[in-house]
């Protein structure tokens, strides 16, 4: 019985995976490229950053990988991406640093599309407000974001009140569903009974 471990090319696996140095992309498989609607040539070393929305989530990302990516472990986000045409579409992104000293020196990624549409609701919030809300929805507690971001947690308490107090909503939980609900339908409406109690738990859990 043959018992060598197997080892691949990023071309020959069925997901879209890309290895980078630095942010910038040293290579990738055609899932990959396909999936932001460009050649595989096109994106060879070039920066993340054009498959941002803007420049500024592209540095907001990099400040929270930099702190949560130890080296040889897995962390995961998600986020909003960009493709070539302008098209925007939601990602959760898994990496891997094989660095432990520098999380940018080498890693892999793993780009999985999610089946959330960006509607006009969530393009009215900030790039941060976003990214607290995307790990609010996680079950992460203000305390665990507020390390995540590298932010105090009075911070997260002031932006989830300032974005509540903004929509009109009367708290954390009605404002979380309007997030998670914005994203299927462009509009609130009200949460199932089971989202309900994972709302309150997660309110509760603050």
């Amino acid at each position: 019985m043959n018992t060598t471990q197997p080892s691949f090319a990023l071309s020959e696996l069925p997901v879209p995976l890309v290895f980078a140095t630095h942010r910038v992309i040293r290579d990738c498989n055609e899932e990959f490229a396909s999936l932001f609607g460009y050649e595989r040539a096109a994106i060879i070393n070039k920066s993340f950053a054009r498959l941002y929305p803007a420049i500024d989530d592209f540095v907001r990302t990099g400040e929270m990988w930099r702190d949560n990516l130890p080296g040889g472990a897995v962390y995961y986000d998600e986020r909003i991406m960009a493709g070539t045409d302008g098209r925007r579409f939601w990602c959760r992104v898994r990496g891997r640093s094989h660095n432990t000293d520098d999380p940018f020196a080498a890693a892999v990624y793993c780009f999985e599309p999610i089946t959330r549409p960006v509607s006009t609701a969530n393009t009215v919030l900030t790039g941060r407000q976003r990214q607290i809300l995307t790990l609010v929805a996680q079950g992460k507690t203000n305390a665990a974001i507020a390390v995540e971001l590298g932010l105090s947690r009075r911070t997260i308490e002031m932006h989830r009140l300032r974005m509540t107090r903004a929509l009109g909503l009367r708290n954390s939980a009605e404002l979380l569903a309007w997030f998670l609900n914005s994203a299927e339908s462009g509009q609130g409406r009200t949460c199932s009974a089971g989202q309900a109690h994972f709302l309150k738990c997660s309110v509760i859990a603050e």
